[in-house]
């Protein structure tokens, strides 16, 4: 499948060819294999990313232990804000949990887009801006439910990575191990299964 970043970024904004052309230029699309690492604790992210088909886990290595605190899939924004934004070295993995097809933002063309192409400034803004409220509420409901909410939740708002990721990621993802998410689910279905009968 062919993806067109201009044709993409021209939902939200209006582009003149020249400013479509230097999109194309300016955000490469590439294709990452299952398993690569993005950025590793300790690097300084150069790039941020937009994901057109795939998932990029975000974890962080406490005493040796993968936490696992977020999972990007299709149209959304994969960065790590605080190392690539403030050139600070970052504290956590992004790893291709599927094979990956990315849209690549290098820090330094950025900054050159914004003055090639109007409006394109805001938008990315407004998009950091979307993701930190959407990261905060995250984060609120992580610390206000249960692990069993939290699944449910899970169920409701993002059922396709129930297919797409290793039951030991999503446990960690919602901060238990994976025999209590065995548990969980076990429950969950027993309780279906009754209802029905």
């Amino acid at each position: 499948m062919d993806y067109d970043i201009a044709a993409l970024i021209g939902r939200f904004l209006p582009l003149q060819s020249e400013e479509a052309d230097a999109l194309r230029a300016g955000i490469p699309i590439k294709h990452f294999e299952k398993g690569t690492v993005l950025l590793r604790e300790g690097q300084i992210s150069q790039n941020s990313y937009f994901n057109l088909k795939g998932c990029v886990r975000k974890y962080y290595l406490v005493d040796g232990e993968e936490k696992t605190t977020e999972f990007f899939t299709e149209e959304q924004s994969v960065a790590s804000l605080q190392s690539y934004i403030n050139k600070t070295p970052a504290n956590h993995y992004l790893e291709c949990v599927e094979d990956c097809v990315l849209a690549v933002l290098n820090y330094d063309k950025e900054i050159e887009l914004y003055k090639k192409v109007e409006g394109f400034e805001s938008l990315c803004r407004v998009s950091v801006e979307d993701e930190f409220g959407k990261q905060q509420e995250i984060l609120a409901k992580f610390i206000t439910s249960s692990p069993e909410e939290r699944y449910q939740d899970l169920l409701k708002t993002r059922p396709d990575l129930l297919q797409r990721v290793p039951q030991y990621h999503l446990a960690s993802y919602l901060g238990i191990k994976p025999e209590s998410l065995s548990r969980i689910r076990k429950r969950i279905a027993d309780k279906m299964a009754g209802e029905k009968s």
